[in-house]
């Protein structure tokens, strides 16, 4: 299994905040991001990557689409509670580092995804601002279902396959014509003199019936 990004929206992130949003002054502790992908698309979850920014904890809840007997039914669950991020709130210790949640870190399994809501809580009052950033969900894909297999693959001879030969000479019937013209060779080549022989030339003698005369 190897994993490949999901495309998504990831929403800007909403406040929770006791009391008039507009009148209270107070730094809101908690923020709510949610991710959402095209409309239809499932996803089984790998993992979900992001770069904190001076967010003290997180608590990730996924919405899943139910069993095929409960089709077109969806819940949220939560599958990840309080995950710390920061070793201490109050310092600067983890407040820009990357994480990354994956799948065996959560309470349930994360398949059949429609949606998935993250929670930010910075108890600290130290920090201005506090959110994540970079945030991306991996999802499980089966390597069988990526690689396509070439025609030419499907197109080769099995090994156990004994292949057609009907219409073929004889391998033996050709070897042995083969072998027999390497010998012939190797007695012309042996059998040759070094001495060259004159055109006219008989037992190192002219023979005048051979001469012409212009």
């Amino acid at each position: 299994m190897t994993a490949s990004a999901v495309a998504c929206t990831v929403k800007s992130p909403v406040a929770l905040q006791i009391g008039d949003v507009q009148s209270d002054t107070s730094r809101p502790g908690v923020y709510v991001i949610d991710v959402t992908f095209p409309q239809g698309q499932v996803v089984k979850i790998r993992d979900v990557s992001f770069k904190n920014y001076y967010t003290g904890f997180l608590t990730v809840r996924l919405q899943m689409k139910g069993s095929a007997c409960q089709e077109g039914s969806v819940k949220w669950v939560t599958c990840l509670r309080n995950h710390r991020l920061m070793p201490n709130p109050h310092t600067e210790e983890g407040s820009q580092d990357y994480f990354s949640v994956y799948g065996h870190q959560m309470l349930v399994e994360p398949d059949n995804v429609t949606a998935v809501r993250l929670i930010l809580r910075q108890p600290s009052s130290s920090w201005l601002n506090f959110t994540l950033e970079e945030i991306k969900i991996h999802q499980c894909v089966n390597d069988d279902s990526e690689r396509e297999v070439p025609v030419w693959f499907s197109e080769l001879t099995p090994v156990d396959q004994v292949p057609d030969l009907q219409g073929l000479p004889d391998p033996q019937a050709v070897a042995s014509s083969i072998q027999q013209m390497w010998a012939l060779t190797e007695v012309m080549q042996t059998s040759q003199t070094a001495v060259p022989i004159g055109r006219f030339d008989v037992d190192g003698c002219y023979d005048v019936n051979l001469l012409s005369y212009t």
